[in-house]
């Protein structure tokens, strides 16, 4: 949700009823505070930022979060020190992690967090190797048995009510949502971003491909288009020109490493939906139309609570038929 979770549409999931969350990717401290005071005065809720721990100014970025007094940090594309999670803390934030697996969910709430989030491999973006429903059925019940004190949200191919029904049946606090809000009008996306959301089905979200076990490709999940062809055509012709002592080892991996380099601006805001990154999780298929944040947000409680009355009903004439 780089470049798409911005002010705007931070601001109008807030103020409908959701939590809305700043992706700060790639931004320096500068641009970060910008964007914090930018969502401030588009709405009084509550708001959280989202840091990738990569970042070569996370302590920079931590730091306006600190001054800017944003209530909730959520750290993301890998596992935070304690240092990283206690400056957080210390500043004051209530702090998010993503857990991948068991035994990361066990390490980070033995650390301190105050939330986690499980997301699968169905989900936008990089992506670990199990499925949202899988970790869900691993995850929940351990940490409600240990931690029960401790919200779990689960993300990952989640774009209707009945999904969240289910998750929250299971034990969760909550889930997370990115798919189903590029399409929001409120959404800077460019119109040609959008349209490719809409027209895209779940079998078109695909995770991108490793040629070569030696070359290491983080898996990113994004709608197929000509420069997932070109990526794959990328690592076949750099890794020949490596094995044939034309390039380096490291030259080669840089050349596949910088192919999406600011790939997903490309398409998300300039519009180029050929040869920029259409990064959209499985629940596209789920995504129809172009709607009001509210409206989005009003469906999916509506969908989840029908779900939820089923499921007491379903329960409650069980019972009945057992006594």
């Amino acid at each position: 949700m780089t470049w798409v979770s911005e002010r705007h549409l931070v601001a109008a999931i807030s103020n409908a009823g959701g939590f809305g969350v700043l992706a700060c990717g790639a931004m320096t401290p500068d641009l970060l505070a910008a964007e914090i005071e930018g969502t401030k005065a588009k709405t009084e809720k509550p708001f959280g930022v989202n840091l990738i721990v990569m970042h070569p100014e996370l302590d920079a970025l931590i730091d306006v979060c600190t001054e800017h007094r944003v209530g909730h940090v959520v750290l993301a594309g890998g596992l935070p020190s304690r240092t990283v999670m206690a400056k957080v803390r210390d500043g004051g934030a209530k702090l998010l992690a993503f857990a991948p697996s068991l035994g990361v969910a066990r390490k980070l709430s033995r650390a301190g967090v105050d939330a986690l989030i499980i997301e699968g491999m169905e989900a936008g973006g990089h992506i670990g190797p199990v499925a949202t429903s899988v970790l869900a059925q691993e995850i929940l019940p351990y940490m409600s048995a240990n931690m029960p004190e401790l919200p779990i949200f689960i993300a990952g191919g989640i774009g209707h009510g009945e999904a969240i029904a289910a998750y929250l049946n299971m034990g969760a606090a909550g889930i997370q949502m990115g798919t189903r809000f590029v399409c929001a009008s409120e959404s800077v996306a460019h119109a040609n971003f959008k349209r490719a959301f809409i027209r895209g089905h779940a079998r078109d979200a695909m995770p991108s491909v490793q040629i070569d076990p030696e070359f290491k490709v983080i898996p990113v999940r994004a709608l197929a288009n000509e420069a997932t062809k070109a990526f794959t055509q990328t690592q076949i012709d750099v890794i020949a020109r490596y094995r044939r002592g034309e390039v380096t080892y490291e030259e080669a991996s840089l050349a596949i490493e910088h192919f999406w380099a600011g790939a997903l601006k490309r398409a998300a805001i300039d519009g180029d939906v050929e040869t920029g990154s259409l990064m959209a999780g499985q629940s596209v298929g789920l995504v129809e139309k172009e709607q009001p944040v509210k409206e989005i947000i009003d469906e999916l409680v509506v969908q989840t609570s029908l779900a939820l009355g089923r499921g007491c009903s379903r329960t409650s004439a069980l019972g009945e038929a057992v006594a």
